[in-house]
């Protein structure tokens, strides 16, 4: 079926194959930058998948030949959802790589993936049928994609399968939505989803830049109010306000609940972690695998942030990485879209649903629903719960909950020094070092807790020095100026920069008595 957006065709001919060769000579090219050759498994997985696409291309010209049959493209009219789209992703890559450089450095690699990702659809959909429809589908898929998940150097032979994957799945896994054939899930997602599940199964996430990616973000100053900018673009273009919105509130009402209740945030460090803002704006938000109707979209939203708070939790119990929460949930409401909507139907509007802008989509219900949305987040602005500083920032806080038994509270504690150990902060491994001595707040291992001493004392902290010469009477010691640079970095960079006195002022907010009487 031709698309009704083509505004031009080509004639059949097996001279098209002629497209996907240059872009295979391309990616080949490209395992020669100066970027790829820093690792030969990277340079070597550009040449791999070259050498995938040159076959695949050999087969398909033998197969068309021999039926004596061509291939064409169709010329799309540019959809604004896809360059929209990759304009508003390229601008978080920008922003975002200003303050974490690996996202610059990754440059060269993310176009090796476009190229790819256009060579696997050409491919694909000649493979299957005559015509290909040439436009810019693509660059959201690969863009989004990679907001959440990288391969490292070394294995990132296997970006280029979870890229063709994603193509495959938008190919093949399809049903009839309202009488017409489309795939069921948002690309990006299907293989982020799946490539999720395998990474959590073999325990293999340290294979991936996925924890850096979900943490680097808050780099950014301003973050929360950049990406909401940003995604009041997609929304006044596309209608997914009560997408984006709705999962929002419930995840700030949830979270919100769960402080009241237990006295200890949820998330460990702000009201919604900052890669899940990202991705209810732009990973769920996707028009042609959501709900079309507007208490469609409602449903939807509200099931991605009750999905995203209990998934976060469920990955917590299990031990396996929290950031997976956001990417897990996606393709399973892709597969309840049509159900989502058949109740949406069922429910027969009334007075207060056309009040409430939920009898129409897009128009002028779509820019009040974008009002309430701009409301509430001011409002959450205002509380200090976006971008301000999070009560889960502060060391004393968590080192006090502990104490007091709170819910998880001995768990984060432990994650954060954990954290802050690996940055190089003595104070944090001469911590750790004293409770794992003492089999305080976690199982006694005193093998362990000699690591994290030494490790202490080369780095010049003379607490853990004596605890190393002399275990048995155990040396507390306060954060040095250098450790506090590190523990009040906020989820932002260190603070390598402040002045002395700013820095302890900012120690003594958080809570350091010893900082407050220095002050």
């Amino acid at each position: 079926m031709t698309d009704t957006k083509a505004v031009g065709r080509t004639e059949l001919s097996r001279r098209t194959l002629l497209a996907p060769l240059s872009l295979t000579v391309l990616l080949l090219l490209l395992s020669f930058m100066p970027r790829m050759q820093e690792n030969a498994t990277l340079a070597l997985s550009f040449q791999a998948a070259a050498g995938v696409l040159l076959l695949w291309q050999v087969m398909l010209y033998i197969n068309l030949k021999r039926a004596n049959v061509g291939r064409a493209f169709i010329l799309a009219k540019p959809r604004p959802q896809h360059y929209l789209q990759a304009m508003v992703h390229l601008s978080i890559y920008a922003y975002w790589g200003w303050y974490w450089e690996p996202v610059y450095h990754y440059a060269w690699l993310l176009l090796g993936q476009l190229v790819f990702a256009y060579a696997v659809d050409m491919l694909l959909s000649w493979s299957r049928r005559e015509n290909y429809l040439l436009g810019f589908g693509p660059f959201p898929i690969i863009f989004s994609t990679n907001l959440f998940l990288w391969f490292r150097d070394d294995w990132f032979y296997l970006q280029f399968l979870m890229v063709a994957v994603g193509f495959a799945g938008k190919e093949f896994v399809r049903w009839n939505r309202d009488g017409r054939s489309t795939h069921i899930f948002n690309p990006s997602a299907f293989t982020l989803g799946l490539f999720s599940l395998v990474l959590i199964t073999t325990n293999t996430t340290d294979l991936t830049w996925g924890p850096e990616i979900a943490s680097t973000l808050s780099l950014a100053p301003g973050i929360y109010t950049y990406l909401f900018l940003c995604g009041l673009v997609v929304m006044y273009f596309f209608s997914i306000t009560l997408v984006a919105a709705s999962a929002a509130m419930t995840l700030f009402m949830l979270s919100a609940l769960y402080s009241t209740i237990n006295g200890v945030p949820y998330f460990l460090d702000s009201e919604i972690p900052t890669a899940v803002f990202l991705g209810l704006h732009l990973l769920v938000t996707d028009p042609s695998t959501s709900p079309r109707t507007p208490p469609g979209k409602l449903i939807f939203g509200i099931l991605y942030g009750l999905g995203v708070f209990a998934l976060y939790s469920l990955l917590s119990q299990l031990g396996a990485p929290t950031f997976y929460d956001k990417l897990l949930c996606v393709p399973l409401l892709n597969l309840g879209v049509q159900w989502i909507d058949r109740l949406a139907r069922s429910i027969h509007y009334t007075p207060v649903l056309s009040r409430l802008g939920l009898d129409a989509a897009g128009g002028r219900a779509n820019l009040a629903h974008m009002a309430v949305w701009i409301v509430f987040f001011a409002g959450m602005s205002l509380l200090g719960k976006t971008d301000s500083r999070h009560t889960g920032d502060s060391l004393p806080f968590w080192e006090k909950t502990c104490t007091g038994q709170r819910s998880n509270a001995c768990d984060r504690l432990i994650l954060l020094e954990t954290t802050y150990c690996g940055d190089g902060s003595g104070w944090a491994c001469n911590e750790l070092g004293a409770y794992y001595l003492q089999g305080r707040y976690i199982e006694q291992d005193k093998d362990r807790a000699m690591t994290y001493f030494s490790q202490a004392c080369e780095l010049h902290f003379k607490a853990a020095c004596l605890n190393l010469l002399e275990p048995d009477r155990l040396t507390h010691a306060q954060p040095r100026e250098l450790d506090l640079r590190l523990l009040l970095r906020e989820g932002g960079r260190n603070l390598m920069q402040m002045p002395e006195h700013d820095l302890y002022v900012r120690a003594c907010e958080h809570g350091w008595a010893f900082a407050c009487e220095k002050v």
